[in-house]
């Protein structure tokens, strides 16, 4: 699970524990937010190139998503990659050769636009797979563009992160999941308009 932004309703522990693969990890405790690192694009840079490389043109779209992506923004310390392919629940035609460069399958939503998430080899990272057309693609995408243009949603953001943040949450899911009423109503300021997924 963990992507930037989920449906309304928080995730139960059951639906947790389906869509991981193997055990979830638990938190239980608050979440580790750190200062913006201006290391975090060249992370994102050097994992892109890698997951080009796995993939060549399988790979449609690659974007650096989540508050890594948000120069001046706190974060937790894992570069969020969403990856588009033609078809996330086909995992054959790609999760096969992500894995033989060293990412590990670690949630499967097919209820939840087909969503598939590997972690990276050596790099904290959530590569995020989704299918070319999916409307989450363009929703993670301007809610990063929003924060990165507007610095009054971007200091609202950092300033729910902080307060959700110090809280005890059995998953990172947990927190993930009372963001997203903040982030709504970034989007509805943003708007509709939206970039291609």
């Amino acid at each position: 699970m963990t992507a930037s932004h989920r449906p309304s309703v928080p995730a139960t522990d059951e639906q947790i524990r389906q869509a991981t693969i193997g055990e979830p990890i638990r938190l239980d405790g608050p979440v580790l937010l750190v200062e913006y690192d201006p290391v975090w694009p060249e992370k994102f840079a050097r994992e892109a190139a890698r997951i080009k490389t796995a993939l060549a043109d399988r790979a449609l779209r690659i974007e650096h998503t989540g508050s890594t992506a948000v120069p001046g923004l706190v974060a937790k310390p894992i570069i969020d990659i969403v990856l588009v392919v033609a078809d996330s629940a086909d995992e054959a035609s790609y999760a096969p050769a992500l894995e033989a460069a060293g990412y590990v399958l670690r949630n499967r939503e097919p209820g939840w636009h087909q969503h598939r998430m590997f972690k990276g080899p050596d790099t904290n990272v959530n590569l995020h797979v989704f299918s070319l057309g999916s409307e989450e693609i363009a929703r993670m995408v301007r809610l990063r563009d929003r924060l990165r243009a507007n610095a009054g949603d971007r200091d609202v953001y950092a300033q729910a992160k902080r307060s959700l943040a110090s809280r005890k949450w059995k998953y990172a899911q947990n927190y993930a999941d009372a963001k997203s009423e903040v982030i709504e109503a970034i989007l509805a300021r943003a708007g509709t308009s939206s970039p291609e997924g």
